[in-house]
């Protein structure tokens, strides 16, 4: 039987490196590069009964997954370019489990998100590739915690996300045999 904690964090908890490489960046971009395309293929001929099927007992559903990737990398963005452009901003948390009990996130059809998703990333990679050292090391303010999270722990944070909700639709389609 599947410990809970495993079916929560199928890929486990974000764990930020003492050091970070050249090779992580690389990583972490290829990651956030791709997961529009491993998103789409994974629930590529899903029906509604399948999107709306929770990936695990009292867990969001496919479609809400979708959306919820959809809404907290906008947010991710916009963190990007506050870091960039300001000075160690204090950024705006959002509650990430009312927007994914809206009405959108419960009933839209996925391909406004997955289109969303594909788009957004695009822009992201494409600002992410083009960041000096200086820039990755620069940072906005949690405000829950008041903690400095850099441009480069972002980076991890969202493709580690990114994969994280791959991996719970992916799980569920594996236990269904879908």
């Amino acid at each position: 039987m599947e410990k809970f904690e495993d079916i929560r964090y199928p890929i486990g908890h974000f764990v930020f490196p003492d050091q970070i490489t050249t090779l992580h960046i690389q990583q972490w971009i290829q990651d956030l590069e791709t997961l529009p395309e491993r998103l789409e293929e994974t629930i590529n001929g899903f029906t509604n009964a399948k999107l709306d099927t929770p990936y695990r007992e009292g867990g969001w559903t496919v479609r809400q997954l979708i959306h919820h990737i959809a809404d907290s990398h906008h947010h991710s963005y916009t963190r990007f370019k506050w870091a960039l452009t300001e000075d160690s901003p204090v950024i705006k948390a959002y509650e990430e489990k009312a927007w994914s009990n809206l009405f959108d996130a419960k009933q839209a059809p996925v391909a406004l998100s997955l289109l969303y998703i594909k788009a957004l990333h695009a822009k992201l990679v494409y600002l992410l590739k083009g960041l000096s050292e200086d820039q990755i090391l620069r940072y906005y303010i949690h405000p829950e915690n008041k903690v400095k999270v850099s441009v480069a722990e972002n980076m991890g944070k969202y493709a580690w996300h990114g994969n994280h909700h791959l991996a719970h639709i992916q799980n569920l389609v594996a236990k269904k045999g879908w």
